[in-house]
C-alpha cells in the first residue's frame, strides 16, 4: 500500500473515535435502535471500535516492515503558524505496536461492555467517554508535534476520571479525584519541559528534534527538560514513589476501565521517555539514567512485596488491588530497560510494554469476571477456609487465571519473559559512561524481584484456583464457567500472549531498527 493511502488510514484511526463519540450522543437512526436505546448505543461502540481495529490492522499490513525506522503514513499540516505548531502524524516500529494494542483492547472492552455493561448512568455517556479515551490514546502514539502530543496526552484524563467516578465501585469519588490531581500535576510540569525544548530548539517537530539529537540544546537545558517531562511521564508510568494514585484507581474502576488503564494508559508515560526524552535530550537522560534505574528497581521490589502482603491469608487483600500493585513492579522493568540507554534494554522495555498490556488486560478481565460471580474481589472472602476451588467449580475460568498468572511471572515461552529478560540484559551491560557496578546491583535487585513476583502470583493461584469444591464456604454461589462473550473478549489476549512468547522476533524486528535510529539520532 502506498504512503498516501496509509496517510488516510492513520488519519481515520485518529479521527473516527471522535466522530463516533459525537454519534454516540445522538439518537439512533430508525432501523438501528435494536431492542432498546441502551443496546443501540452499546452496539454503536462495538461498531466504531471494530472499524478502528480494522484500520489499525490495515495500517500494520501496509507498513513497510523492511524500513521500520522510517516514519511512515506521515501527514504534516500547519495548524497554528504563529507558534509553529503542526498537525504532524506518523508511525514507525516503536509506535505501530502500541497503536494496534490500543485499538484491540478498546474493541475488546466495547464488546465485553455490550454484554456486561457496568452499573451506572446512561450508556450514551459511557460509550462516548470510551471513544474519546481511545482517540486520546491513539493520538498520543501517532502525533509528532510536542504540543499536539501534550494535548493528546491530556485528552485521556477527563474520560478516565468520569469512567472511574461514575461507573466505578466503592471509593470511586476519592480514587477518581486522586487520579486526576496526580496526573494533572504531572502534566503541568511536563508542559513546562516541552515548552522549554520547543523554545530553545526553535521547533516542536519531534522528528526534527530526534534527528538533531540534542545538539541545539545546552546541557543545563537538557537537564531541566528531562527533569520536567520525566516527572510527568513517571507519574503516568507509574514509577515508585509517584505511583500511589494507581491502586485506588484500579480498585474502584469498572472492569473495562482497569483494562484500559493498565493496558494502554500506563504505556503513554514509558512511550514518552522513548519517543521524546531519549533522542531529544540524550545528555540529560544520561545524567538522570542511574536515578531512574534506582527508582525502577525499588518499584520492582516494592510492588512485589505489596502484592505478597495482600496475598497473605487474613490480610483482607483485594485481588484487583493486588494486580494494580503488580503493575508497579512490571512497569519497573520497563523503566529499568529505558534507563540502560542501550538498544537491548530499550527494546526490552518496548516488548515488556506490549506484553504487560496483553497479560494485565487479561488479568483484569478475569478478576472482573470473578468479582461478578462471587460478588467480591476480597481474597479472604473469596477463598474462605478451603480455597475458591475455581479448577473444580469453573475449570475454564480457573485455567485462564492460572495461565495469565504464569504469563505475568515471566514463564519462558510466554510474552512476559522476553521484555524482563532483555531489560536485565541491558542493565548487565549499560551504555558507555554509566557505572557498570551500579547497574550490576540494579540487575541483581531486579532478578530478586522476579522471584518475589513468582511467589505472590503462585500464592494467588493456590488460594483462588485450588481447594475442595464440595466444602467451599457456605453461601458461595454456584459458578458459571466462561460465557461466550467472555471467551470472545479474552481469547485474542491469550493467543497473542503465546504468539509473542514463541515468536518475539515479530515485535523486536519492528522496534530494534527504530530504537537504534533514535539512540543514534539518525
Amino acid at each position: 500500500m502506498n504512503d498516501t493511502a496509509l496517510q488516510y488510514v492513520l488519519a481515520g484511526i485518529v479521527v473516527l473515535p471522535l466522530l463516533g463519540a459525537v454519534g454516540a450522543l445522538l439518537p439512533a437512526p430508525p432501523g438501528l435502535r435494536g431492542r432498546n436505546p441502551d443496546q443501540a448505543v452499546l452496539r454503536h461502540g462495538v461498531t466504531v471500535t471494530g472499524a478502528v481495529l480494522i484500520l489499525a490492522i490495515v495500517l500494520a499490513a501496509g507498513f513497510d516492515h523492511d524500513h521500520p525506522a522510517t516514519m511512515q503514513a506521515s501527514t504534516d499540516l500547519k495548524w497554528i503558524p504563529a507558534l509553529n505548531i503542526h498537525i504532524h502524524l506518523g508511525v514507525d516500529g516503536i509506535s505501530l505496536p502500541l497503536l494496534v494494542l490500543t485499538a484491540l483492547l478498546t474493541f475488546l472492552c466495547a464488546l465485553y461492555s455490550y454484554f456486561k455493561r457496568p452499573a451506572g448512568p446512561s450508556p450514551k455517556a459511557f460509550v462516548a467517554l470510551l471513544l474519546v479515551l481511545e482517540a486520546g490514546t491513539l493520538s498520543t502514539f501517532a502525533v509528532l508535534d510536542l504540543m499536539l502530543f501534550f494535548l493528546a496526552f491530556e485528552t485521556v484524563l477527563i474520560p478516565m476520571y468520569f469512567l472511574i467516578a461514575r461507573w466505578g465501585g466503592a471509593g470511586r469519588e476519592a480514587a477518581s479525584l486522586r487520579f486526576i490531581l496526580y496526573t494533572l500535576l504531572g502534566s503541568v510540569i511536563m508542559l513546562l519541559g516541552l515548552l522549554l525544548i520547543g523554545v530553545k530548539a526553535g521547533t516542536f517537530d519531534m522528528v526534527a528534534l530526534a534527528t538533531d539529537n540534542g545538539s541545539s540544546l545546552g546541557h543545563s537545558t537538557q537537564l531541566l527538560a528531562v527533569l520536567a517531562i520525566g516527572i510527568g511521564f513517571a507519574i503516568k508510568a507509574p514509577m515508585w514513589p509517584l505511583h500511589s494514585w494507581l491502586p485506588d484507581a484500579h480498585t474502584a474502576a469498572p472492569t473495562v476501565g482497569s483494562v484500559l488503564l493498565a493496558g494502554v494508559m500506563l504505556k503513554m508515560g514509558t512511550y514518552g521517555f522513548v519517543r521524546i526524552a531519549l533522542p531529544v535530550a540524550p545528555d540529560g537522560m544520561h545524567t538522570f539514567a542511574p536515578y531512574l534505574a534506582a527508582f525502577a528497581v525499588v518499584g520492582i521490589v516494592y510492588g512485589s512485596l505489596a502484592c505478597l502482603a495482600l496475598a497473605r491469608k487474613g490480610a483482607g487483600g483485594d485481588l484487583k488491588r493486588l494486580i494494580a500493585y503488580s503493575s508497579v513492579g512490571h512497569m519497573g522493568f520497563v523503566l529499568l530497560g529505558i534507563a540502560t540507554l542501550t538498544p537491548t534494554g530499550v527494546n526490552g522495555a518496548l516488548f515488556a510494554n506490549v506484553a504487560h498490556g496483553l497479560i494485565t488486560g487479561l488479568l483484569f478481565f478475569l478478576v472482573g469476571a470473578i468479582k461478578d460471580r462471587y460478588g467480591t474481589s476480597d481474597l479472604d472472602r473469596l477463598t474462605g477456609e478451603n480455597g475458591a476451588a475455581l479448577y473444580g467449580r469453573a475449570p475454564r475460568l480457573g485455567g485462564l487465571l492460572a495461565f495469565a498468572a504464569v504469563a505475568s511471572l515471566g514463564l519462558p515461552g510466554l510474552a512476559g519473559f522476553w521484555g524482563e529478560m532483555l531489560a536485565m540484559f541491558g542493565a548487565f551491560k549499560p551504555a558507555d559512561g554509566l557505572s557498570r557496578p551500579t547497574y550490576l546491583v540494579f540487575t541483581a535487585v531486579a532478578a530478586f524481584g522476579t522471584l518475589l513476583t513468582a511467589a505472590y502470583l503462585l500464592a494467588v493461584v493456590r488460594r483462588v484456583c485450588m481447594g475442595d469444591k464440595g466444602t467451599a464456604e457456605s453461601g458461595q454461589p454456584v459458578l458459571s464457567d466462561v460465557h461466550g462473550y467472555e471467551f470472545a473478549a479474552w481469547t485474542p489476549l491469550a493467543a497473542l500472549t503465546v504468539l509473542a512468547g514463541l515468536w518475539p522476533a515479530a515485535l523486536l524486528g519492528l522496534t530494534d531498527p527504530a530504537v537504534r535510529s533514535l539512540l543514534g539520532g539518525s
